[in-house]
């Protein structure tokens, strides 16, 4: 008797329909899958063989041939054991035929009949969701299915599911959740600015690196404070709106990182690889494409501590992303592009031993030894951090201040969603959020400077060898720092503060 049942597989962010078709025909007892599976999808039929015994099925001995259809598209993954069970049932008379045909169903088995969470629903059911379709998944995976909006039944074992099959009108569909509440729900931070002493400079940079998200990078000797001051951006960012936390919830989905606790990502993401990180972890790769740190911190941070310790392909890699905000993995069989709009906030020492220009400390560096370490973080990749800030340490009194002196970071976060406020009701019309993303139609149209601020961003341009991309972002810099103060026009003073924090470009550091 020949059954098909419905499931689905990704490849990247793309939802693909698969057919399993199944037939179990008389002859001499076998077993085989085709339609270009993997490794994981093969071993299913031991799983699957086993599930079905332990949980009271039938296996007749009989020749089985499992298809999924189309044959051209790579199947990959465990996510079709519950498909493949459904289906042999259908095909040995168990279950009723056609009573599986509306719905998608897709889970891993265990042994004892159990179902699995698997990855990578969410983008099923938001997929779905448009097509009016509905998903039997296990019951780990049935909230974040229901986030999607597609309609959803979730089980514990395959039992359930063949109960759910013959008789649907006894189960309900699991219940949407208030995105709205989840979202409110947002983690604190985990250091507060009131708790970080003096640094006012940084602070202010800081600011204005979450007010407009520009990428920044501080510049200072060992316990200057610039990790500590990284940790602390996420609890000035801007929350999420429920757009974003869809998006960087499918990535999280996709990569294994969701669980039945954490159905939907409420807060900006922070990541932090070590300097050990390869390529393919930060920009995305490995055998099976998945996302990189790039993008795992899609709408969040990506903080790269002692920048200049990551391997030179790993920081040149980066360059292509910080501008496209999108990121390609090409491979023989397919090609995968994953979003990647990401603040970069990196932290680095000025020289190996850490003091070059320290006031209190001598450096034992060479000038060369100072310079060669500064290379290992090439010119154009510099360029593309609009905040380049030198983080001095802290004098004796600065660090016995107490705490009432310093402003929190709830303090911070008002002042920085004004200004993204700001930035929303100027960009509705275009797709883009914040003045990091302006191109150049955009920087002409609302970085519009009067004859003393070009005056003022003519003698920088010339006197710190700016590029052309270095003028632009300094420009981008003055508009968020405008929108701080929510003033409508670039005054000379915001175009002076923006050329102040170009820490790098300054014969100093050359």
């Amino acid at each position: 008797m020949l059954a098909q049942v419905n499931s689905s597989t990704l490849i990247g962010l793309s939802v693909y329909d698969i057919a399993v078709e199944v037939d179990a025909s008389s002859g001499l007892p076998s077993w085989d899958i085709v339609g270009l599976p993997d490794a994981a999808v093969k071993e299913s039929k031991e799983r699957v063989r086993t599930a079905l015994k332990n949980a009271g099925f039938d296996f007749p001995p009989r020749r089985i041939v499992v298809n999924l259809a189309p044959a051209n598209v790579k199947k990959e993954g465990p996510s079709f054991d519950l498909a493949i069970a459904v289906a042999i049932l259908t095909a040995t008379e168990q279950i009723p035929l056609h009573v599986s045909d509306p719905y998608i169903i897709v889970g891993e088995l265990g042994l004892d009949g159990s179902l699995r969470h698997i990855n990578g629903v969410l983008p099923l059911s938001l997929h779905y969701q448009n097509k009016g379709g509905r998903l039997i998944v296990p019951l780990a995976n049935a909230e974040e299915s229901a986030i999607g909006g597609s309609e959803t039944y979730g089980f514990a074992t395959l039992r359930q599911v063949v109960d759910f099959l013959q008789a649907p009108e006894n189960f309900a569909p699991a219940a949407t959740p208030d995105l709205s509440a989840l979202l409110l729900k947002r983690p604190s931070a985990a250091v507060d600015f009131k708790d970080i002493k003096g640094q006012k400079e940084a602070k202010r940079a800081l600011e204005i690196a979450a007010s407009g998200n520009h990428n920044l990078i501080m510049i200072g000797s060992p316990g200057s404070g610039k990790t500590m001051l990284a940790r602390a951006l996420p609890g000035i960012m801007p929350s999420l709106t429920l757009a974003e936390s869809l998006e960087i919830t499918k990535l999280y989905s996709i990569a294994g990182l969701l669980s039945a606790e954490m159905p939907l990502i409420t807060d900006r993401p922070f990541r932090a690889p070590h300097h050990s990180a390869s390529q393919a972890s930060i920009i995305g790769g490995g055998r099976i494409p998945a996302p990189g740190e790039v993008s795992l911190s899609h709408h969040g941070i990506l903080f790269l501590d002692e920048f200049p310790e990551y391997k030179k392909d790993v920081l040149e890699a980066l360059r292509q992303p910080l501008e496209d905000h999108i990121v390609t993995i090409s491979r023989v069989n397919a090609q995968l592009t994953f979003p990647c709009s990401f603040l970069l906030v990196a932290s680095m020492n000025p020289c190996p031993c850490g003091y070059f220009n320290d006031p209190k400390r001598e450096c034992t560096c060479t000038p060369y030894q100072a310079q060669k370490y500064r290379s290992k973080v090439s010119g154009p990749l510099l360029d593309r951090f609009d905040l380049q800030l030198e983080v001095m340490p802290l004098a004796y009194n600065e660090l016995y201040n107490g705490n009432d002196d310093e402003e929190s970071s709830a303090a911070i976060a008002q002042r920085v969603a004004k200004a993204r406020e700001i930035q929303q009701e100027r960009f509705q019309q275009i797709a883009i959020f914040d003045n990091g993303s302006m191109g150049k139609a955009e920087i002409k149209q609302y970085c519009v400077l009067d004859e003393q601020g070009q005056r003022l961003l003519q003698n920088a341009f010339n006197r710190l060898g700016l590029s052309a991309r270095g003028h632009d972002r300094i420009l981008k810099v003055a508009r968020t720092i405008a929108d701080l103060e929510q003033s409508p026009k670039i005054k000379a003073a915001h175009v002076a503060e923006a050329i102040q924090y170009r820490a790098l470009d300054k014969n100093i550091w050359r």
